[in-house]
């Protein structure tokens, strides 16, 4: 399943660089389109005997229709250069969908659903009673020494005691097909805009693949997240008033704070737009101020509320959590959510379901070194060339060493890095991340690719039956991000 890479204490270990620099990992990666080198899996065959039926140079039209729908409805996305310049582009879009079977779904489905509901109930005791650190579950110190624990929040009843409102969690495919959690996502996730913007473009040019399918919706997801978010409300479904807050333009991520906030119907504001009076949240209008119940923040926890966080921040509201705590604004996600998802405390999310709920993990997930473990952290750092080493409380590829394509003199300084902070990083072996075939420049040709499905935790617990699944574009390459040359397909949840 794993590289064979074993710890002193023979640990299986496996890790994916679906973040990283490109890489080529071991010769067997699981395929997801065929069976064996030339018939495809069985719910892949209407689809591939329509495109022998109609011949593979429809698909170059189709592709060329698809870029110039999604140029001139503006779904685009930002790369920053070294010189953290913008560069706007075209969302990358590969027509031939990734297919789901009912049953899979099912399975990735009810093990989303036992993670999300594991988390908020430690955060919930994290931030309040912190039973899990007083029997021992995982170490206070890796905690009290996380970037995203926020002791400014300690004590806050949250409404409907909800922190991981939103969550997009991460999976990977093994060499036998089995899905696993590669990281969780329970500050700002994004991508959802590009998962619906994906299924509308495909519906439009190629009718034909569904009419040979029942595919299960993801359009709905902007009203799932409106009903999610009234319920937070605490004046009340009927009156709450809601905003998308913002950093601005220049967030690599704004196409999609519009886009939500134009399908939910609600304001989308940026800092300068809110002001807090008497422990409320106010945006400004035309007509004078209007009271704010639910805020919808895309910025990170840090620039949230200057009086509270970095006093610096010219992007949040000055008095929001003081409004917050005393229950006249719920805020999406809570903040200290972040250290949920910290790539430390992850190693320990099987033990936190099994303490919270009672019950067995559903999905497995990357085993991982821990650096602050001393026999660990050595043995990492002799096979360094192995290993993909991550900060923990970064994403998107920052903050991270590829062993197999780095240099010595990388080696060396990350080496450094993990000495002298060993609770900021974690280490993992590479393993291949799963293939699907994409239609690139007239050819079909397989490509890595992983999952981000997208959780919403509002009355009950809402799992979008699809995601966002994310291509490596490039041949050879374990890059799935964007920003750093991946793509993207719609991914289809096929009904019973």
């Amino acid at each position: 399943m794993f590289s064979s890479l074993s710890s002193p204490a023979q640990r299986s270990i496996g890790a994916s660089a679906s973040s990283g620099s490109p890489c080529t990992g071991p010769a067997r990666a699981y395929h997801e389109f065929y069976q064996d080198d030339f018939r495809p899996r069985g719910h892949y065959l209407p689809m591939w005997e329509h495109i022998q039926r109609t011949g593979q140079h429809l698909l170059g039209d189709k592709a060329r229709e698809a870029h110039l729908a999604l140029h001139t409805e503006g779904v685009t996305f930002t790369v920053y250069s070294d010189s953290d310049e913008g560069i706007e582009r075209v969302w990358p879009f590969d027509i031939l969908p990734r297919i789901i079977t009912a049953s899979e779904w099912a399975h990735i489905e009810a093990g989303l659903k036992q993670r999300v509901r594991a988390l908020n109930l430690f955060l919930k005791d994290l931030y309040h009673g912190q039973r899990c650190l007083k029997d021992g579950v995982l170490p206070p110190e890796l905690i009290y020494n996380g970037k995203d624990f926020c002791r400014e929040i300690m004590d806050i009843d949250v409404p409907h005691d909800i922190y991981t409102h939103i969550g997009g969690v991460d999976l990977i495919r093994d060499e036998d097909g089995r899905y696993l959690v590669l990281e969780d996502n329970l500050r700002t996730p994004s991508g959802v805009s590009y998962m619906i913007e994906n299924r509308i473009v495909e519906r439009r040019i190629l009718p034909e693949f569904f009419a040979r399918y029942r595919v299960r919706r993801v359009e709905h997801y902007p009203a799932l997240l409106l009903q999610a978010l009234r319920f937070l409300s605490p004046r009340g479904r009927e009156r709450a008033n809601i905003v998308v807050l913002t950093p601005g333009i220049f967030n690599s991520a704004y196409f999609e704070h519009t886009f939500l906030a134009k399908e939910m119907g609600v304001e989308l504001a940026e800092g300068r737009d809110l002001v807090c009076k008497n422990d409320c949240v106010y945006l400004k209008t035309t007509h004078g101020l209007d009271r704010v119940d639910v805020i919808y923040r895309r910025i990170d926890d840090a620039f949230l509320d200057p009086l509270i966080f970095r006093s610096d921040s010219a992007l949040g509201v000055a008095g929001v959590i003081n409004a917050w705590r005393a229950g006249n604004v719920a805020l999406v996600n809570a903040p200290g959510a972040g250290i949920a998802d910290d790539k430390a405390v992850y190693t320990f999310v099987p033990e936190l379901i099994r303490y919270y709920l009672g019950e067995a993990p559903i999905l497995q997930q990357v085993p991982t070194y821990q650096m602050t473990n001393a026999e660990e952290r050595a043995f990492v750092l002799d096979n360094l060339e192995r290993m993909v080493v991550k900060a923990v409380a970064e994403s998107g590829g920052y903050g991270m060493l590829m062993g197999p394509s780095s240099t010595p003199n990388q080696r060396a300084e990350f080496a450094r890095k993990v000495q002298a902070d060993p609770r900021n990083y974690i280490a993992q072996p590479v393993v291949q991340l799963s293939r699907h075939i994409c239609y690139l420049d007239g050819e079909l040709e397989s490509r890595h690719l992983d999952l981000r499905p997208f959780i919403i935790y509002g009355d009950g617990i809402d799992v979008v039956p699809g995601g966002l699944t994310r291509v490596a574009m490039t041949k050879g390459s374990l890059v799935v991000n964007s920003s750093q040359g991946g793509g993207s397909k719609d991914t289809w949840v096929l009904a019973e």
